[in-house]
């Protein structure tokens, strides 16, 4: 499948797609909230879709799950056609959304247990799951208190295991870490990663914090008004985006003239200086030549304190992107 030319162009891994959105639209009346999509994600990887709020990823997500209907385009879930067939979708992806319902007056294992047998296992089957999922999550010591005592970061764990009792082949996880403290949502994108690891399952994660889909994610997908701007990893999109400068160099000299900073400008690659204070200077260059600018800094009779490189992140990928779009 193509990608429009309202997306960058970037390798994709050599592995069999399980999602695929084709020229996909819906429009609300005058409202465009997904807008000619395409998309693949693959077997077995954890898939970032980042943009603000309304950016049209939970529409995305709930034409994925057969929950909404396009306007035009189709959208293919294991080779599923989402739109004629909700419900073999659902039998074979797990969905964990914001924020899950669970009946407050069961326990945690009750709950579990109500899933599985609305999905079919037989009691046996089911104490097995929910005993394996609860210590999975890491809930086993909470199972038998009731839900409506579980804090935020508890719920979502129990969501977790409550979209596993299934088996399914894909979780689409849409803003899970919402109102989780730090190290709760540290905890939780590790489990996430964890399961693809050892599982293979296939992770589509929503999210507008940069440094979660960071974290976990092996590809990104920007979106915003609705349309998916570029797809690829971080270090392929930062060697897009940046190509003529991909690198940051930190360096810290003592002293650090005026001269010094000349010699350094007039290394093969450097494209450009920042003063950062009268010992610290960042580097923008076209490759890693760390070696040349401490040669260089020894040569003019310098100290260097400290020499980091670094690639460009996603908070930067996100900022170059979206400059300058928000409303168009």
């Amino acid at each position: 499948m193509q990608e429009t030319t309202q997306q960058t162009q970037l390798d994709s891994p050599p592995s069999t797609p399980v999602i695929q959105l084709a020229n996909v639209s819906k429009r609300y009346g005058f409202k465009t909230a997904v807008d000619h999509l395409n998309l693949t994600i693959y077997e077995g990887e954890v898939f970032g879709l980042l943009g603000p709020n309304g950016a049209g990823k939970t529409t995305t997500i709930l034409m994925l799950l057969g929950l909404v209907e396009p306007t035009e385009g189709q959208a293919y879930v294991l080779g599923i056609d989402a739109t004629r067939n909700p419900l073999k979708v659902k039998e074979r992806v797990g969905y964990l959304p914001d924020d899950v319902g669970f009946y407050e007056d069961l326990t945690g294992r009750e709950n579990l247990l109500l899933t599985a047998r609305l999905n079919g296992l037989t009691e046996e089957e089911a104490a097995q799951a929910v005993d394996q999922l609860l210590k999975r999550v890491g809930l086993e010591a909470a199972a038998d208190q009731k839900a409506g005592t579980y804090s935020r970061g508890m719920r979502q764990r129990l969501g977790l295991a409550d979209t596993l009792i299934k088996r399914p082949k894909i979780i689409i996880l849409d803003e899970p870490t919402l109102g989780i403290d730090p190290e709760g949502v540290r905890d939780f994108l590790a489990l996430i990663r964890t399961l693809s690891q050892e599982e293979g399952i296939t992770v589509l994660l929503s999210s507008h914090h940069l440094h979660q889909v960071q974290a976990i994610c092996d590809r990104v997908g920007l979106f915003i008004d609705g349309r998916l701007l570029a797809v690829g990893t971080i270090a392929d999109l930062a060697q897009k985006l940046f190509k003529d400068a991909p690198y940051q160099l930190k360096v810290e000299a003592e002293p650090l003239g005026d001269e010094l900073l000349a010699n350094l400008m007039q290394l093969p690659g450097i494209a450009s200086a920042e003063r950062i204070s009268p010992t610290s200077v960042r580097l923008l260059a076209r490759e890693n030549n760390a070696p040349d600018i401490a040669e260089t800094i020894f040569k003019n009779g310098s100290k260097l304190y400290a020499l980091e490189s670094s690639q460009f992140g996603l908070d930067e990928i996100y900022h170059r992107f979206f400059a300058g779009r928000e409303g168009t």
